[in-house]
């Protein structure tokens, strides 16, 4: 097993692949985790941006890949291998799987496309919270294509979300993923069910709906959350405090619901939870009802949904 000594190399070093021989040029360092450092790269004779993940452990980045490539194949059987979903561009998981020789020994590698964008707390900071319904639209799309593929994304928080100016998300340090039905891998306190002994950290869909759960609190209720798991030792935390943190707080109440059977684990699955969030969302904008003012994504969603409906309708008639 080779372990690198965790280096951060500068920007203008130029990563050259053992193997298959790709150079890659570091820009900038975009993220360090647990389990590796994330670089924005540019390919020798590209002007295209790339995300390149150096890992600290041959075994625990190679655990990492095979997820990857999992899902990559199961992506292409299913015909999604291009084009475009509701929730952006489709792109392929991997690009290239190399090792870096350096003066630090055989450093494994793997090379993704850049997603542009901000991490979920800070776009909802810049862009208001009324975008709340979109995105938290976009990512569960997301940890329900995850499901169907039979893993769970595990280590979700706000870092590992990045969304773009036009409201698209993408999952990003896929570091946490495990298979359903063995036991996660990588958690942060604030979002594991564990932490709030509200079930344990067996990966099935439920955990990745609890993390949802706890995330959209966060960026409605920070400081009350903060308290919550901060004010109780350890085996008194419980989710009876989130729950009734959601009662409490008037910036919850148009989630409180979905939310409420999230921390329970009443869900059936992922699909189940999307529905209902598609509900919650859509219904009561649509209705009038939505506090505060309607965003822009959600007229012109519904401008184009009506568009399409009386379309559709004349050419039935004209036929």
């Amino acid at each position: 097993m080779t372990t690198s000594s965790r280096p951060v190399y500068p920007a203008g070093t130029v990563v050259t692949g053992k193997w298959r021989r790709g150079r890659f040029i570091i820009r900038r360092v975009l993220g360090k985790g647990a389990n590796g450092i994330v670089y924005l790269v540019q390919k020798e004779g590209s002007r295209d941006p790339y995300a390149l993940k150096m890992g600290f452990d041959t075994m625990d980045l190679q655990s990492e890949i095979n997820v990857l490539m999992s899902l990559q194949s199961k992506r292409k059987a299913s015909g999604l291998g291009s084009g475009s979903s509701k929730g952006g561009p489709r792109m392929p998981y991997l690009l290239e799987v190399d090792d870096f020789k350096s003066g630090d020994g055989d450093i494994p590698f793997y090379v993704m496309r850049y997603v542009r964008g901000s991490s979920l707390h800070h776009f909802i900071r810049r862009r208001g919270k009324e975008w709340i319904g979109l995105t938290g639209l976009r990512l569960l799309e997301k940890l329900n294509g995850l499901h169907r593929s039979g893993f769970i994304f595990g280590d979700l928080k706000p870092e590992n979300v990045m969304v773009s100016d036009v409201g698209h998300v993408e999952l990003i340090d896929y570091g946490g993923v495990s298979s359903i039905g063995r036991s996660v891998k990588q958690f942060t306190e604030w979002y594991d069910r564990g932490y709030w002994n509200a079930g344990s950290r067996t990966s099935d869909e439920g955990y990745d709906l609890f993390s949802f759960a706890v995330l959209i609190i966060q960026l409605l209720n920070q400081e009350e959350l903060k308290a919550a798991a901060t004010q109780h030792l350890p085996q008194t935390r419980s989710p009876v405090q989130l729950l009734q943190l959601v009662q409490r707080s008037p910036a919850l109440k148009s989630y409180a619901d979905w939310l409420g059977r999230a921390i329970r684990g009443e869900f059936a699955g992922s699909h189940e939870a999307l529905k209902l969030w598609k509900e919650t969302v859509y219904t009561p904008a649509l209705a009038g009802k939505q506090p505060g003012k309607t965003p822009r994504w959600l007229i012109n969603a519904f401008a184009l949904s009506f568009t399409i409906a009386c379309v559709a309708c004349l050419w039935a008639f004209l036929s």
